[in-house]
């Protein structure tokens, strides 16, 4: 380079700019004020130490946040109420766990629970099993279609539904059940025989479980006893054990029991004594009799006003229950059989039922039921007339023959 040439001026200072000085200033400003406050705060009161208590803590309060409150404004403010915290309730780790209500109860209240709720259980499912085993047999049905076939036993039908129904309830007993039908003749027990024999034939869905026995038809001599009891026997023992082998109850029916002879007597009584085997528990026999029939007409003709007053239904109720007790006296002196006999007695048929088996009749034979015919029809048969009421001493017995004559 020349000589006379002159070097380049250094670059003069470059000034702060304003707006920076200006934060900094206040920075500094502020921090002054923060010492000279710290400087003029009054130091705490001196307390003298207790020698028997700890050592107190020394708390340096500072503040969290920047404030311009003074050391004095700050001490007027009220001390905030700490809240205190419940103490939690320490168990060793070697004991249970329990609560005070928790321990109080004890295993047996559980265990009686649990017995509780179990024979619930069962008690509910028995009742189930019940309704089931019921329901097999159909015994609505079966007493809607004997209340409208049967005229003028009223109380007789609803009995034997009603012994059927408790005894059907369950499958297994310590003892068949004995139906024993009385009345005179005419009344309607061989009627209900064959309806019961044809509704449980079509309940049961099997024919050989349902044995109808005459006495007259299968063993019309009495020298024959011997082989008559055996043959019945026979019989009896195949219905029972078909009936276990299906779980089902059968239907045994025998009419004209007054004339079965006394041998046959003797091996029914045989069958119903409790030291058979179990299938000979299961079983309904059904016994149709006039034996009694004597009984039941006295008992009728001496009852006849009662029926028409209002106030006499509970005492027509109290004579048949004496008219039963009287017929199970009755036919225990002809033979023991009769002992375990639940009795179902049917009473004299009025005239107005007659013309309902008049008219029935009619209908099954092809006939128009017209009512003034039937009622021509049974003002040829004989009555007992008392208290303003008629009584057919024959029941509906010959209506089949007048009806086959028209």
């Amino acid at each position: 380079m020349d000589r006379g040439q002159s070097s380049p001026e250094p670059p003069a200072p470059v000034a702060p700019s304003p707006s920076v000085i200006a934060p900094v200033r206040a920075v500094v400003r502020l921090r002054h004020q923060v010492r000279l406050l710290r400087k003029r705060r009054p130091p705490p009161p001196a307390v003298a130490p207790d020698p028997g208590a700890a050592a107190p803590r020394v708390h340096q309060e500072q503040p969290q946040f920047f404030t311009f409150d003074g050391p004095v404004e700050r001490a007027s403010r009220p001390a905030r109420k700490r809240r205190r915290r419940s103490r939690l309730v320490l168990y060793p780790e070697t004991s249970r766990k329990f609560g005070p209500r928790a321990e109080r109860q004890s295993r047996a209240q559980r265990c009686l629970l649990l017995l509780v709720a179990i024979v619930g259980f069962q008690v509910l499912n028995a009742i189930e099993n019940l309704d089931d085993n019921a329901l097999r047999y159909d015994l609505d049905g079966l007493e809607k279609t004997l209340q409208r076939a049967v005229f003028g036993q009223p109380a007789a039908v609803g009995r034997l539904v009603a012994l059927l129904r408790d005894y059907l309830a369950t499958h297994v007993h310590s003892r068949p059940l004995l139906l024993a039908l009385h009345g005179p003749s005419g009344v309607g027990k061989s009627h209900v025989g064959r309806l019961l024999a044809r509704h449980f034939r079509a309940v049961l869905e099997d024919g050989a479980l349902v044995l109808q026995y005459h006495a007259r038809h299968h063993c019309p001599e009495p020298r024959a006893a011997a082989g008559c009891r055996q043959e019945l026997a026979r019989r009896v023992a195949d219905v029972l054990a078909r009936a276990e082998a299906e779980e089902k109850t059968p239907l045994l029916v025998l009419d004209d029991a007054e004339l079965l002879p006394p041998a046959l007597l003797d091996e029914l009584h045989g069958l119903l004594q409790p030291q058979r085997p179990p299938r000979f528990h299961n079983a309904v026999y059904v016994l149709l009799s006039g034996a009694g029939g004597a009984e039941v007409t006295r008992f009728v003709l001496q009852n006849a006003s009662r029926a028409g007053r209002a106030d006499g239904a509970e005492e027509l109720r109290a004579a048949e229950e004496e008219l039963r007790s009287s017929l199970h006296t009755l036919l225990v002196r002809q033979h023991p059989l009769w002992e375990a006999a639940a009795i179902v007695p049917f009473l004299l048929l009025d005239k107005r039922d007659v013309v309902n088996c008049f008219r029935d009749e009619m209908a099954g034979e092809g006939f128009f039921p017209e009512q003034a015919r039937a009622e021509l029809l049974a003002a040829q048969l004989s009555y007992y007339r008392v208290a303003g009421r008629e009584f057919a001493v024959t029941g509906c017995k010959q209506v089949v023959a007048a009806v086959n004559l028209l």
